[in-house]
C-alpha cells in the first residue's frame, strides 16, 4: 500500500476527485493549506496599499490506496492538477505498513 499526498490549486479539488474516483479510489481526506515554494507568495494592493501575501492558499489530499493503483492516481492527479504554470503543486508518494479500520478492526487492503 502506498500514501499519495498531493498539494494542488484549490479549483482544481473537484475535477481531480472525480477522476480519482473514476480508477476506482473510493476515500481521501482534503486539508485546506497555505504554503509556497519556488513561487514565494505575491503582492496584492488592498484599499491603496500594497502588501506581500506569502502563503498561498492550496489543497491537500491524502490518500492511502492499493500498490496497483499508484501510478494510475498519480496520471490522473498530474493530468488534471496541471496548468503548465508555477505553482501547480507536489505529489508526494510513501509506503504505508498497516491500516487497521477501528470500527471493525480489519486490516491492510481490507481496511482501505
Amino acid at each position: 500500500m502506498k500514501k499519495i499526498e498531493a498539494i494542488i490549486k484549490p479549483f482544481k479539488l473537484d475535477d481531480v476527485r472525480e477522476a480519482l474516483g473514476e480508477i476506482g479510489v473510493n476515500g481521501m481526506t482534503v486539508q485546506e493549506v497555505k504554503g509556497f515554494g519556488r513561487q514565494k507568495g505575491h503582492t496584492e494592493l488592498y484599499r491603496g496599499a500594497e502588501y506581500m501575501v506569502d502563503f498561498l492558499p492550496k489543497v491537500k489530499i491524502d490518500l492511502v490506496i492499493a500498490d496497483e493503483l499508484v501510478d494510475q492516481a498519480i496520471e490522473a492527479i498530474v493530468d488534471i492538477a496541471r496548468t503548465g504554470k508555477i505553482g501547480d503543486g507536489k505529489i508526494f508518494v510513501t509506503d504505508v505498513e498497516r491500516v487497521i479500520r477501528i470500527r471493525t478492526g480489519e486490516e491492510n487492503e481490507d481496511a482501505i
